[in-house]
């Protein structure tokens, strides 16, 4: 990053028209988050706004972080979807002694969800779904990609100032929880939105995500999220042990598909939510049909200043991403051997909240707090002590079941269709893991579901033979080609295949054999002599032109007696004249 004169020695977070890796001079500040700050800057090379999020430094300084961060961009980056904020570049430097790591992206000329909730308090129905559609197609086509946000909130998603929808963040949070940034004992997100499974065990996959979305969904219908309290240990505590209520019941009017389809969302057990963002999607589209909710564009977030007066891309919100601790209790100080009161000292602490005077608030807070710490670490126990599962035996069963069962032991089917002689088609013909195997919930298993036995292919006359000879093996047959089975065509170009033998819709084994049959080209011309025929019997002039390669019409004559021969008395082309083999002699006969 280079400085310019007399810029001062200001963070980069902080720092404003600085150039940040010779290419990105730095503007105003859009957003202050718990990991980043974003910037408003402008590529110079492009010549192009954009917006540039610099890491915290604590984060920069964390080599594991920066080597996952560059994967996680990387893959970001790979996202191509109008429903996903674009990914341009990455990299990191040092400014002012201090590491820095950045990203660049797609600049959002609007604002945040949170911007449209602070201005609206709540959206009404139609609204709601717009804006939820958007945000579930982005997230379909990161899961599509094996991609999981992990921190679904209405910060994280913009809105322009023409109603675009975007998703902001992939990967962000995924890079600090893997490099190490979380540890045993945290909790890494935005609490408010947190799943119970990313409470408890830390783990997160699609349907975290989807969670996520469902509580959003609630907070779009009611303006509040499902969860609030003091602490964000007492939020972080009722993810994991309530339901969250469907958005009806804080008393306004939602249609029951909608409210049914938030109470799926959010169900505690990932098991029961739909699979993905994709499933989402369909469920929310099938239940806004049945309720009748028109469909309407996004709403547009109200104009917002930055630091310097000027409009903002994005605004930041009040729910932050946040490494978040279990509280520690102190450790009690030493009783006096005389009066039993705590001693002062190295191990007593000079705000020891206990008290004589309040012994009647501080304690009860305290065992108030014990009271989560316990019940949450006898949750993380259990979670841990329940996160195996084991693989079904699904080898047999029909797809669509074996989905639902592998599903049910809280897996992932990944379907893979392939030809089998002895398993019926849309039976699971092999499964790997093998059944019974030991696997941690949210897994993926292997399910090889049959097609049934090969069949030869419907290869259309005229197709070359490196083509013919793919699709065969392609089919799981054996392609054959002998140029003695090669036949002349008139209508099928040299070189190109007429049929297969056996021909195309044939079952047969797995490598079974197909033979090409290849087209010499038309026939060649092979020219033969008229034969003389007068006076022959007209019988036997026949069976001379047919041996000749000749056919011979008889066209008969007035003869006195039927009784008398018929003797051949004119023929059509002269004898000893070239005529195409084939051709047809006209005999008169008397």
């Amino acid at each position: 990053m280079e400085e310019r004169p007399g810029g001062g020695n200001a963070s980069a977070g902080t720092r404003t028209d600085v150039l940040l890796d010779s290419r990105y001079r730095l503007g105003p500040v859009l957003a202050r988050g718990g990991m980043s700050t974003v910037h408003r800057a402008m590529d110079t090379r492009l010549d192009r706004p954009v917006a540039v999020k610099i890491m915290d430094p604590r984060l920069a300084a964390d080599p594991a972080f920066r080597t996952r961060f560059e994967r996680e961009a990387r893959s970001a980056a790979r996202i191509n979807h109008p429903a996903v904020v674009d990914v341009h570049d990455q990299g990191t430097g040092e400014v002012a002694g201090e590491p820095v790591v950045f990203l660049v992206m797609e600049l959002v000329e609007g604002g945040t969800l949170r911007d449209v909730l602070a201005a609206r308090g709540r959206l009404d129905l139609p609204s709601a779904v717009a804006v939820l559609r958007s945000v579930l197609a982005g997230l379909a086509e990161a899961h599509r990609r094996g991609l999981v946000h992990r921190d679904v909130k209405p910060e994280n998603v913009l809105i322009s100032r023409t109603g675009d929808v975007k998703v902001a963040d992939f990967g962000l949070v995924t890079a600090v929880a893997q490099a190490g940034a979380s540890h045993a004992g945290m909790i890494l997100g935005t609490v408010a939105y947190l799943s119970p499974e990313q409470v408890t065990i830390g783990s997160a996959d699609a349907r975290s995500d989807v969670y996520a979305a469902g509580v959003m969904l609630v907070e779009l219908l009611t303006g509040a999220p499902p969860y609030t309290g003091d602490t964000p240990l007492s939020v972080a505590y009722r993810h994991v042990h309530d339901d969250v209520p469907p958005p009806s019941r804080s008393g306004i009017d939602v249609p029951a598909p909608v409210d049914d389809l938030v109470v799926r969302a959010t169900c505690r057990d990932p098991a029961e939510r739909p699979a993905d963002a994709a499933t989402f999607l369909a469920a929310l589209d099938e239940a806004a049909a049945r309720a009748g909710v028109p469909s309407v564009p996004p709403p547009l977030p109200p104009p917002r200043v930055d630091d310097a007066g000027g409009p903002s891309a994005v605004g930041p919100g009040p729910g932050g991403t946040r490494a978040l601790s279990w509280p520690a209790l102190p450790a009690p100080a030493r009783p006096s051997p005389v009066s039993g009161k705590p001693l002062s000292g190295p191990e007593t602490s000079p705000e020891w909240p206990y008290r004589r005077r309040r012994t009647g608030i501080i304690p009860a807070a305290v065992a108030a707090v014990v009271f989560l710490v316990v019940l949450a670490g006898a949750a993380a126990w259990r979670a841990g002590a329940d996160r195996w599962t084991e693989v079904p035996s699904v080898v047999g069963v029909e797809r669509a079941a074996a989905e639902r069962l592998v599903v049910a032991a809280d897996l992932v089917a990944a379907v893979e269709l392939a030809h089998d002689d002895t398993v019926d088609a849309g039976l699971v013909a092999a499964v790997d893991p093998a059944p019974a195997a030991q696997l941690t919930r949210g897994s993926s298993v292997r399910l090889v579901v049959s097609t049934g036995p090969p069949v030869v292919p419907d290869i259309a006359a005229g197709t070359a033979v490196p083509a013919a000879e793919r699709a065969v093996r392609e089919a799981g047959l054996e392609p054959r080609r002998s140029r003695s089975d090669d036949e002349y065509s008139a209508s099928v170009p040299a070189g190109t295949v007429i049929e297969t033998d056996p021909p195309a819709g044939t079952e047969l084994r797995s490598g079974g054999e197909v033979r090409l049959v290849v087209s010499r080209g038309p026939e060649p011309r092979r020219d033969v002599r008229v034969p003389l025929l007068l006076g022959r019997p007209a019988d036997d002039a026949v069976d001379v032109l047919e041996d000749a390669g000749l056919r011979g019409e008889l066209r008969e004559g007035f003869r006195l007696r039927d009784e008398d021969e018929a003797v051949v008395v004119r023929q059509s082309h002269g004898a000893g004249s070239l005529v195409e083999r084939g051709t047809t002699v006209t005999l008169d006969t008397l």
